[in-house]
């Protein structure tokens, strides 16, 4: 679509159901909102509206063009709303997306932060959805694996993500802990429910141990390994984790093919904002700290 001012008054016509009504919340004459349908109906070749003495009612193919209409309306009041401060002074909303599994890292690093700058908000998102920077879905993102490859994207090479295999005590205690891979079939297993996980460590594991060892499945890390602490199998644990523990049994130390590489990324028209140039610079101080 050419003309999204057409779009957008197209979906006000919809949204209040008259002419006048749709003026009245852009802004402009009646005339202009009806030569912007007409037009749009002209380019598009198919009735929008039925229009009847109460005013305007959407058409099938009304319906279907209104309902990207509003999506794209309200990703762009989100975006909006999320770039209010984005100015000189660190304020307004921060939203970083990162794995799960670096919360434990990240969000001591947030915190901080926003101890230091009291008027911002903290949105931290997690989970498998990939949130989209092109969208205004976050400032910036901390990604594990290859390098994201999004177009528009500022991609940083920031760190890399070791894992050993570890038991708790109370596991060993209960089946002591295997010598190596040959003993492997004696155990059970902690992994992820996801067979097409493409985590180093979980493609690894997945070559490993025979499958009816799999004993205990988790859709997050979290999950996991809260699992591994119970004591429900071996897995894997991020190597800075399981320093903090002592009711861990190293099984195998970290190898180099379990590895991640973690990858700091923003987008280029959010990149060199005060608010992003603050956080990024102050999280890679941190980081720089961490012994992963």
């Amino acid at each position: 679509m050419d003309n999204w001012d057409e779009v957008r008054t197209a979906y006000q016509v919809a949204r209040m159901g008259t002419v006048s009504g749709a003026a009245e919340v852009l802004g402009v004459h009646h005339a202009t909102v009806i030569r912007h349908i007409d037009a749009i109906e002209g380019r598009l070749g198919v009735k929008l509206f039925q229009r009847h003495a109460r005013g305007y009612t959407p058409t099938e193919a009304g319906t279907d063009l209104l309902r990207v209409a509003q999506a794209t309306d309200d990703q762009l009041n989100q975006l909006a709303g999320r770039l209010k401060g984005q100015g000189d002074d660190v304020g307004g909303e921060l939203v970083v997306t990162s794995l799960g599994a670096l919360s434990g890292l990240l969000v001591p690093v947030l915190t901080e932060f926003q101890q230091m700058h009291p008027d911002l908000v903290v949105r931290f998102l997690t989970g498998e959805r990939l949130f989209r920077l092109e969208y205004g879905e976050a400032h910036v993102a901390v990604r594990a694996g290859s390098p994201p490859d999004q177009p528009d994207n500022v991609v940083q090479p920031f760190a890399t993500l070791n894992a050993g295999l570890f038991a708790s005590k109370s596991y060993a205690a209960a089946h002591g802990v295997p010598d190596g891979p040959e003993q492997f079939g004696a155990h059970r297993f902690v992994t992820h429910d996801d067979e097409n996980n493409r985590a180093p460590h979980a493609r690894w594991l997945r070559d490993n141990i025979p499958s009816e060892v799999a004993t205990f499945l988790a859709t997050d890390q979290q999950s996991m390994q809260d699992a591994i602490f119970a004591g429900a199998g071996i897995g894997f644990l991020p190597s800075w984790l399981a320093a903090q523990r002592d009711d861990l049994v190293p099984v195998m130390p970290p190898q180099s093919e379990w590895a991640s590489s973690i990858w700091l990324v923003t987008h280029v028209d959010l990149h060199r904002t005060s608010k992003v140039q603050a956080f990024t610079k102050f999280l890679k101080q941190r980081a720089s700290e961490w012994r992963l």
